[in-house]
């Protein structure tokens, strides 16, 4: 029995040292750590990172667009995008997900009611008194899609970027890479393999001028992986928040009167295009957009297109 039990604290030893190296470069995210062109706010959960662009002061700007990036990837995703909003006359407001990017990492389970919470906390905070254009990339289309059904009257349109919640089915999210402590050991120790940027992107480059390509993707990405709370707040997502079939909340949507469109990718990888048979058996009256050579990278790959497409779109309504 003592062998055994000296096995036991041996093969525990043997596992833990890996996980506690892997902790050991992380620190605490401060606001000294943010970038100067973005700003801090305090929101009941803590300190969200948030991102102000506004075009020409000699414009009117015609109204408000709020990003919401995905699961892993924050808000620099948007940076071949705002240009183009400002350009067209609307201000700008993108934000981190707690948990990425440089918006503090809280305890506590990351599901649908705080990242609702912190998406109306921010708007408020920032004093937006106009309905928002809402545009969620991933897994923001579930987001915004939440934030538009319960504050129709705030919301003056939402566009979705390859979104997540159309599936007809819920995979099974009980197995071992997500269970207590086997799982959060999973997620630390390979945590180099879980973020490479073949599992980030589908292509690594693209010729539009606009797009972010691999050689500035990745040491953007890896920013935020200096923090403690990153690889938390992913499984914490994967555990509380339904990132797969959400359709009855958008078919809640469909009767809001709210003007929607839909990018999409053909060859989208990670949220698959025949997603798009069910947002178009939802929104009948709402529009589609494929993009033939399109993967789930759209986004940074193809803002041009991507942007022009939105602000036709904001400007018909």
């Amino acid at each position: 029995m003592e062998k055994l039990f000296l096995v036991i604290v041996i093969v525990l030893g043997l596992l833990a040292l890996p996980y506690l190296y892997k902790l050991s470069g992380l620190k605490k995210i401060t606001k000294q750590d943010i970038p100067h062109t973005g700003d801090w706010v305090e929101l009941t959960r803590g300190n969200i990172y948030f991102r102000w662009f506004k075009p020409d002061i000699a414009q009117d700007p015609k109204g408000t667009i709020v990003l919401v990036h995905g699961f892993s990837t924050p808000s620099f995703v948007w940076g071949g995008l705002v240009n183009h909003f400002n350009d067209s006359g609307y201000k700008v407001l993108a934000y981190d997900h707690f948990g990425r990017g440089f918006s503090e990492r809280p305890r506590g389970p990351y599901n649908k009611d705080l990242y609702l919470e912190t998406l109306r906390e921010l708007i408020l905070s920032q004093n937006i008194s106009e309905s928002v254009h809402l545009v969620g990339y991933s897994m923001g289309g579930p987001i915004v899609g939440h934030y538009a059904d319960t504050y129709p009257e705030n919301t003056k349109s939402v566009s979705l970027i390859a979104p997540a919640g159309f599936s007809k089915s819920v995979p099974q999210m009980n197995s071992w890479s997500t269970m207590p402590i086997i799982g959060d050991w999973f997620w630390r120790v390979f945590s180099d393999r879980l973020y490479g940027i073949g599992n980030m992107s589908e292509t690594q480059f693209s010729e539009d001028p606009l797009s972010i390509n691999e050689d500035k993707f990745l040491p953007l990405f890896q920013e935020q992986l200096k923090f403690r709370g990153f690889n938390e707040s992913l499984l914490s997502t994967v555990r509380n928040f339904n990132l797969f079939d959400v359709r009855s909340m958008y078919e809640s949507l469909s009767q809001k009167n709210i003007s929607i469109l839909t990018l999409w990718g053909k060859k989208d990888g990670v949220v698959p295009f025949s997603g798009s048979e069910e947002f178009e058996r939802i929104f009948s009256e709402g529009k589609l957009v494929s993009l033939e050579e399109g993967t789930h990278d759209i986004t940074y790959r193809q803002p041009t297109i991507v942007s022009e497409e939105i602000i036709s779109f904001i400007n018909s309504i």
